[in-house]
């Protein structure tokens, strides 16, 4: 299904406002509008990608182009960051300056859930068939999506390295909870110093801080320099403060109402979602697609292994998209 083609892969990036917070749109392919409904042009199939935390889009750069040519550029492939989680463009707010509130709380938890399904609503035609693509906290977003709107056309559910239970109690979870829920505050004036810094230093301590991978994916760089910014990393950690807190049990009943739908993809040394997990909803759904990670991808794929996790989804769903 993978395109030898050389050609550029078409890119398109926005900044809009969603749910009255800036929120940066990656899409790949032609497709710059799914919406109109009397379109004769529009595709069939719409690959969202919901990304962990940070939400940054730009850490999905090389895997939705890497997907979009694994579909032999069929279907647009369209990244949305979390709420907040972008530095937005100079003369954009980090929250529109209007009189109406659309949604209390964007930021938190259940906000990037609804700042989600009012994006589709409001930016893709309901004749569109779906495939949800989830990373990390992705995974809870995205069962949580599937729980409040049965009407979307969701074909496939890709969950990968999903945190959708006991987030605290996970080994990194103990670790970074206390970090989260009481100390978050005193990273703030560091980030604010460092947010000073010209844009090269920044970029010399993202390398020097990812420096023990053999590779790193240079779009990973250059979004990390988000991080510098005291508002992005105040709704970053905001965000996963209450993934500690909110994240307990299992949602194991809309699991089984869309298991078909569903993909799991676990990791062996995952310490968010550890293989303790992976046993367990295996053993509570033996007939489901729940996979166990065989080549040693790290949680954050996207920083060193985008290709790789593309060229597997692609292979994946070849069935699915056969059918339509």
């Amino acid at each position: 299904m993978r395109s030898g083609s050389e050609e550029p892969v078409p890119l398109h990036e926005e900044f809009i406002y969603c749910c009255g917070a800036a929120t940066h749109v990656l899409k790949c392919g032609p497709w710059k509008d799914l919406s109109k409904d009397e379109s004769k042009n529009l595709p069939r199939l719409l690959f969202m990608i919901i990304p962990g935390n940070p939400g940054l889009a730009g850490y999905y750069r090389t895997f939705i182009q890497a997907l979009y040519c694994g579909l032999n550029q069929q279907y647009p492939v369209w990244v949305v960051s979390h709420a907040g989680h972008c530095k937005p463009p100079s003369g954009m707010e980090m929250i529109e300056d209007t009189d109406i509130k659309e949604l209390e709380d964007v930021f938190g938890l259940n906000g990037q859930v609804e700042h989600k399904l009012n994006f589709l609503r409001k930016n893709v035609s309901k004749d569109i068939k779906l495939v949800l693509i989830a990373h990390s906290i992705g995974c809870y977003i995205t069962l949580e999506m599937m729980k409040r709107a049965s009407e979307l056309q969701v074909l496939r559910s890709v969950l990968l390295f999903p945190t959708i239970e006991r987030m605290a109690q996970s080994p990194q979870g103990k670790l970074m909870t206390p970090l989260l829920c009481k100390l978050r505050y005193a990273l703030y004036m560091p980030v604010y110093l460092l947010s000073f810094l010209p844009e090269g230093l920044k970029a010399s301590l993202v390398r020097f801080a990812l420096r023990g991978m053999k590779t790193c994916d240079e779009s990973s760089i250059t979004t990390s320099i988000n991080l510098f910014s005291v508002d992005c990393i105040a709704n970053i950690l905001y965000m996963a403060s209450q993934e500690m807190m909110k994240v307990v049990e299992r949602d194991s009943t809309t699991i089984k109402q869309n298991l078909k739908k569903l993909i799991f993809y676990y990791g062996t040394g995952d310490s968010w979602c550890p293989q303790q997990y992976y046993d367990e909803i295996k053993m509570d759904f033996p007939d489901g697609d729940i996979r166990l990670c065989e080549k040693g991808l790290r949680h954050a794929f996207v920083l060193d292994a985008s290709k790789e996790m593309a060229a597997m989804i692609t292979d994946w769903l070849q069935d699915d998209l056969t059918k339509l």
